[in-house]
């Protein structure tokens, strides 16, 4: 491509876009309108010339002009709280949200390998013998023993700093490490529901599974969930690598890669309050039934935040990615 050609063909519209900018305080409707779309062409001119016919020259003053329009269109910026509220108000929820045909399945087959290896070593004294020895696994399901214990092993502040650091770290692994061909969240999900198996079915198997599930049940559903989103999100961005669809394999990860870290933001808090409830509630007096209820409620309330305001958001276009005006704009033009 000849650049004197290419500069020839578009000098007006670089023009054009100068004097709008330098009078943009006095701009028409109509002239603001023609500023926007001008600043999108010029923005990909710039994209040509950088990477078909890189003159430092005109680089640099296309550079410049695209600088100066952007400020003059973002002159008004949106006010921190409204972009804090917006994101937990529509771009997460729809995040999640449309993420659900992936995550709800992963949560389903959790739950069904979980009981499935539950009710093998519960009713198989043989593998509950190959798991540990009879000694240990009486100290473990004893009243007050491991199991019990562990809930109020450390003051409860410090508990569910360390149960949120660590929940954290495994929701982010599903999430980020996901690209890998999503191998590494089913892995994670696999050897989650391997332990959470173990300890219900050596537990029921020396008759005190009613009690392991009152222990689990008030933290475990919102932080299990958080897990199976985490998972089911990462899944999808693995997904992106096999098959992009219509869009290039660098767009579509893109793409996704800015809706799992809007997840990635909002499952820390989901997490933090799965935390508080393991470190509060779980090892609290409470009986049972209260213990197991604000669980319940805890995860009824994420599950309509997610379907009721996320489902309400997407429908409105919202898709879990960054607003277009945070984003490179490109317009399609002929060179």
């Amino acid at each position: 491509m000849d650049l004197d050609v290419f500069i020839d063909r578009h000098r007006e519209s670089w023009q054009r876009l100068d004097h709008l900018v330098r009078r943009s305080r006095k701009l028409s409707g109509a002239e603001a309108d023609e500023l926007i779309e001008l600043y999108q062409q010029v923005t990909t001119h710039l994209s040509v010339v950088r990477s078909q016919m890189p003159d430092p020259a005109t680089v640099e003053r296309l550079s410049a002009l695209v600088a100066q329009a952007r400020s003059v269109l973002t002159g008004t910026h949106t006010p921190a709280w409204r972009t804090f509220t917006r994101f937990f108000t529509h771009r997460l929820p729809a995040a999640i949200y449309l993420g659900w045909r992936w995550w709800v399945p992963a949560g389903i087959a959790f739950y069904l390998v979980t009981g499935i290896i539950a009710a093998w070593i519960a009713s198989n004294p043989d593998v509950q013998a190959s798991i540990a020895a009879p000694d240990e696994i009486r100290e473990m399901t004893r009243v007050g023993g491991g199991y019990e214990s562990y809930y109020s092993s450390d003051p409860a502040g410090s508990f569910a700093a360390k149960v949120w650091t660590n929940n954290a770290w495994i929701a982010a692994a599903c999430l980020l490490l996901g690209v890998l061909f999503a191998i590494p969240p089913v892995y994670l999900l696999f050897t989650n529901a391997l332990n959470v198996g173990v300890g219900i079915g050596l537990m029921f198997g020396a008759g005190r599974g009613g009690v392991f599930l009152g222990l689990l049940a008030p933290h475990g559903l919102l932080e299990l969930t958080a897990v199976f989103v985490a998972a089911g999100i990462g899944m999808r961005l693995g997904w992106q690598v096999i098959d992009p669809g219509k869009r290039t394999r660098a767009q579509a990860l893109a793409t996704e890669g800015r809706s799992v870290v809007a997840v990635a933001l909002g499952l820390v808090v989901v997490l933090l309050v799965s935390g508080v409830l393991e470190g509060f509630v779980t090892p609290s007096g409470l009986p049972t039934w209260a213990r197991v209820g604000i669980g319940v409620v805890a995860e009824v309330l994420f599950l309509l935040y997610v379907f009721v305001i996320g489902r309400r958001a997407a429908r409105q276009g919202e898709t879990g990615d960054m607003d277009a005006s945070e984003r490179e704009d490109v317009a399609p033009v002929a060179v």
